[in-house]
């Protein structure tokens, strides 16, 4: 059975590798790009970003599908509120040409990539995401999620409101959200990716 963490867990061991082993920004890249190569993507591709490190995931990943020639835009949910590290790729995204809008018509999307919401979100899902979460998921679009589905709870999996996807992909070790709750009905497919993170703390099996 897979090995998973708690999002406390989840979240300390990422200072400890940020603070003793690869720089935040390493991190960053390091998980976007297993999420681009997780993925067969069709263009056009939705790339929905909220405004914490999730959304820079969403950053690196526009990146990468640029330098590889497929199409994709960023709709950017929260205008101009960045983590530093996703400003950092977000300017890296704009330099290349990448479009950006506030909102779109999310049909006209292949793929879409859930970058909203982190496995830290807790309670209920509001506008401007609300109204996201219910555009992804009457798209039709391939839906992946990165790490896991926005409006989830990281621990217990439940949620009012969620993503559902095609394919999540769990960045550094699978979390307890990831199996519990509504999990089964929102993740069709799930993959974790190793990123280097060292985790620090409980960790148990489900499955």
């Amino acid at each position: 059975m897979p090995v998973c963490v708690s999002t406390e867990v989840m979240r300390e061991s990422d200072k400890w590798t940020i603070e003793n082993l690869v720089p935040s920004k390493e991190l960053m890249a390091r998980a976007g790009k297993v999420i681009f190569e997780q993925v067969s993507w069709k263009a056009p591709v939705g790339i929905i970003c909220g405004k914490g490190n999730n959304a820079g995931d969403g950053f690196v990943v526009a990146s990468l599908l640029k330098d590889n020639g497929i199409d994709c835009e960023i709709v950017l949910l929260y205008g101009d509120s960045f983590s530093d590290d996703g400003k950092y790729y977000y300017d890296i995204c704009v330099s290349k040409g990448i479009s950006v809008v506030k909102d779109a018509d999310y049909s006209k999307y292949k793929t879409i990539l859930d970058c909203i919401f982190g496995t830290g979100f807790k309670g209920e899902v509001k506008e401007p995401a609300k109204s996201a979460i219910e555009k992804i998921n009457s798209s039709g679009a391939y839906v992946v999620c990165a790490d896991i589905n926005s409006g989830l709870n990281g621990d217990t999996g439940l949620g009012d409101l969620y993503v559902k996807s095609d394919l999540t992909v769990s960045i550094g070790t699978f979390k307890y959200g990831h199996f519990t709750g509504h999990a089964k009905e929102a993740m069709k497919d799930k993959v974790n990716c190793d990123i280097g993170i060292r985790i620090i703390g409980e960790t148990k099996e489900l499955g």
